[in-house]
């Protein structure tokens, strides 16, 4: 039985400013680094905070194409939550990140934003 989702793996060009964008501009927090040398592989585990139950694990695009050819490297659609989703849409807006209209979804409100890369995610309110 599967009880918990442990970690997504984001797939994404630049390591180095993917982490700079989600630890500047997002807030995240560094969890982990690891990797192998021998390998060529390295990876940055982040997180909205330190004791999240899922975090998201930076990849290299191009290395992990090169180990798994056959492996999907799409961008998962992700949506986080907020409890202050006004402060967060103006928070986004300030720090120049992409960020699309707060629009009311009948359960919530929500918007989407976009990495530095043009992948997009998406934040509801907790209600």
């Amino acid at each position: 039985m599967i009880n918990k989702l442990g970690q997504v793996m984001l797939y994404v060009q630049d390591q180095d400013k993917a982490e700079a964008f989600w630890k500047d501009k997002v807030g995240f927090k560094v969890i982990a680094y690891g990797g192998s040398e021998e390998m060529g592989i390295k990876w940055i585990e982040i997180a909205p905070t330190e004791d999240a139950a899922t975090t998201l694990v930076l990849h290299d695009k191009a290395v992990i194409s090169k180990m798994s050819p056959d492996l999907n490297l799409g961008t998962p659609s992700l949506m986080f939550y907020s409890d202050h989703i006004e402060r967060l849409h103006a928070e986004f807006k300030g720090k120049n990140i992409e960020t699309g209209e707060l629009v009311d979804m009948g359960t919530g409100r929500s918007f989407n934003f976009a990495d530095d890369e043009g992948n997009y995610f998406a934040v509801m309110e907790t209600v």
